[in-house]
């Protein structure tokens, strides 16, 4: 739990005398001998962790580990999506060794020109009771994967969320070909869904980058490709998680024991009692990691760090990564930070060279994808898109929410300091934000719908890093003075002990973290959360969409130059059975023209598969009423026959 920034001035070391030219071509040749030799003994999977403890050492900005090894992080992921414009162009792809070797020699680069020698604070129990409850959080929302009997149950949770098909594909083609695919955009198109080239696709490169790390040069297929990319959604939950605990301790500033655990204790349920588990559930990896940025980022504009190139550095490679894996934050997030260089801007003058480096790279990257979306892909008229959670709930959330924080925010002892002064202009974006999203889903005649619903996760980020206010004016034990030198510590301690405990129960119980209701922010038509529904589900209760499609993943096995699709009973059924076997066997390119269609009715849906989609074709029959409408088809146009393969398929319950 870090402590905030430290404001006060301090007379910087003497600087550090450069190495020789001997050492500095020592020291550049150990940082490519050493992913070498990583790789080669098949342990390059330690060299990201190298990474990230390299450069949170060279970092001189928070006071605990946990403030090193977070702004650390958060750096390395803006960066990352920049260098993926790089790796996607250079001869070696995404392997481990160039590109290890590129990142420590500008790491080695970095620490001889700024003279910093690699530091790390020593870990603070804050820091392990911090990465603890993240962990809990994490763990706890992975427990349906974990008690999973077979690869059928852990698809049939997959299942849940249709985006958990072609998320995957993206990730796998991007491990493939080693970089973006807007890049080279008819290349892609032989290998994946033309709707995913434009996608933003920082998630699913970082996630493909680090997973090369694991098993260099052997990609995973088939349900491994399925389990892969599970533990990296799991994974991407858990930086959500451990970023906004961070976030709340930085905007809180140094706070006392008892009220940093309390915080740890209120963000942790709050992530658990809201709609966030429904990132993971409903498979928005993309959405997750740009709010674990923006969340980064919040905490920054609110309290900015006191090292201003520090502070320049991060804020800009966080509106990159927010760019280039979910854009839909940019506005929001770089509104954001045109007011905090407003509000700083006599301390940026102090620094105009940096100031302009960072800002032109800042602008000619960050907007790099929403352009390309935009203008080559069009993608703006998807905000108009229906679906998502029932507004009622959101509107619970944000009420409720949204009423304690500003209530403690707008305390005295609270909006005395600049800090929250500058927390309520966040907010004030971010209710903006959403409003102005809301008010495009009136104008084109719906209800406010599935992309309102995303503004109003970033607005819920806003409230729960604000809960840092409620923590700062719990009472603390009382401290023994010249009048009372004998005041006993537990007696002192238990009026303020009690009160927090209190405050805590509270607070768990309205989340619905513990209690017999769902919590003030439970989902609509039901008395759950969304973190309890999903974690208390029946693993074993498979659905026949997953069921028949585990089935045609073993049973049949792609076919190079085939293409393969499901016909079922029902032209819903069909779509989703194609989509993921598709994506499991890695040709969403091949199956497109057979999948995506204005109807779902049968059997005209089958009708139209039988002639749009190219030849070879095969397709696996899932029922009698399925294999009887194909006979019809076929019976009615004979030469739809001419390079057809029908194969049945009697699905049983999948393991």
């Amino acid at each position: 739990m870090p402590e905030g920034t430290d404001s006060r001035v301090v007379a910087p070391p003497p600087a550090r005398p450069r190495p020789g030219a001997g050492v500095l071509l020592a020291i550049l040749l150990a940082c490519w001998l050493v992913p070498l030799a990583a790789y080669a003994v098949h342990a390059a999977w330690l060299l990201p962790p190298l990474i990230l403890l390299g450069t949170a050492s060279l970092l001189r900005s928070g006071r605990s580990l946990l403030d090193r090894l977070v702004l650390a992080l958060a750096l390395l992921a803006g960066l990352t999506c920049a260098a993926g414009l790089l790796f996607t162009v250079w001869p070696w792809g995404l392997h481990p060794v160039p590109v290890t070797g590129l990142t420590l020699t500008v790491l080695a680069l970095a620490a001889v020109l700024s003279r910093r020698a690699p530091r790390l604070p020593r870990p603070r129990w804050s820091d392990v009771v911090s990465l603890a409850a993240a962990a809990f959080a994490a763990v706890y929302l992975a427990t349906p994967y974990l008690r999973a009997d077979g690869f059928g149950q852990r698809l049939n949770l997959a299942m849940i969320g249709e985006d958990n098909a072609r998320h995957p594909a993206l990730f796998d083609v991007i491990g493939r070909v080693g970089g973006y695919l807007f890049v080279d955009p008819d290349s892609a198109r032989e290998q994946i869904f033309s709707g995913l080239i434009h996608y933003p696709q920082g998630w699913h490169f970082i996630t493909a980058l680090l997973d090369g790390f694991q098993n260099p040069g052997n990609a995973p297929t088939g349900p491994a490709l399925m389990d892969h990319y599970i533990v990296w959604c799991l994974a991407t939950f858990a930086m959500l998680a451990l970023v906004l605990i961070w976030a709340a301790h930085h905007v809180a500033g140094p706070l006392h024991p008892l009220r940093r655990l309390v915080l740890v204790l209120t963000v942790t349920a709050l992530i658990l009692g809201t709609e966030l588990p429904r990132l993971l559930i409903a498979g928005y990896p993309s959405e997750t990691l740009g709010l674990s940025l923006a969340a980064v980022l919040i905490a920054l504009v609110v309290r900015p760090l006191h090292r201003l190139r520090e502070q320049l550095l991060l804020v800009g490679a966080l509106l990159i990564g927010i760019g280039f894996s979910y854009y839909l934050f940019l506005l929001p997030t770089g509104a954001m930070v045109i007011c905090w260089l407003i509000a700083d801007r006599r301390r940026l003058r102090t620094r105009p060279g940096t100031v302009a480096t960072i800002g032109v790279l800042t602008a000619a990257l960050a907007p790099l994808i929403a352009v390309i979306g935009v203008l080559v892909a069009g993608q703006s008229e998807a905000l108009g898109a229906p679906g998502g959670a029932p507004p009622v709930e959101t509107y619970t959330t944000l009420l409720g929410l949204g009423a304690l924080v500003v209530a403690t925010v707008l305390v005295r002892t609270n909006l005395s300091e600049t800090t929250w002064r500058r927390y309520l202009v966040v907010l004030t974006v971010a209710l903006l934000f959403s409003a102005s999203m809301a008010a495009v889903n009136l104008i084109n005649g719906t209800q406010p719908a599935y992309y309102f619903g995303k503004t109003a996760h970033l607005l819920i980020l806003v409230f729960i890093a604000g809960t840092a206010a409620l923590a700062r004016l719990l009472p603390v034990p009382a401290q023994s003075t010249a009048s009372e030198p004998r005041r006993r510590p537990i007696t002192a301690a238990l009026p303020a002990i009690g009160t927090a405990t209190l405050v805590t129960l509270a607070l768990l119980m309205g989340t619905g973290v513990i209690g017999w209701t769902g919590g003030y922010f439970h989902r609509s038509g039901s008395d759950e959360t969304w973190a309890r529904e999903w974690v208390n589900r029946d693993r074993r209760a498979i659905t026949r969409p997953a069921s028949v499609t585990a089935m045609a993943a073993k049973a049949y096995p792609a076919i190079p130059g085939t293409v393969t699709l499901v016909v079922d009973k029902w032209g819903a059924q069909s779509y989703r059975e194609s989509v993921f076997l598709s994506a499991l066997q890695s040709t969403t390119g091949q199956t497109e023209p057979g999948i995506y269609f204005s109807t779902f009715d049968e059997p005209a849906r089958t009708a139209e598969i039988l002639r749009r989609t190219p030849r070879p074709l095969r397709l696996i029959v899932a029922g009698q009423a399925a294999q009887q409408a194909i006979d019809g088809i076929l019976l009615a146009d004979p030469a739809l026959r001419e390079g057809l393969t029908v194969v049945p398929l009697k699905p049983t319950r999948a393991r």
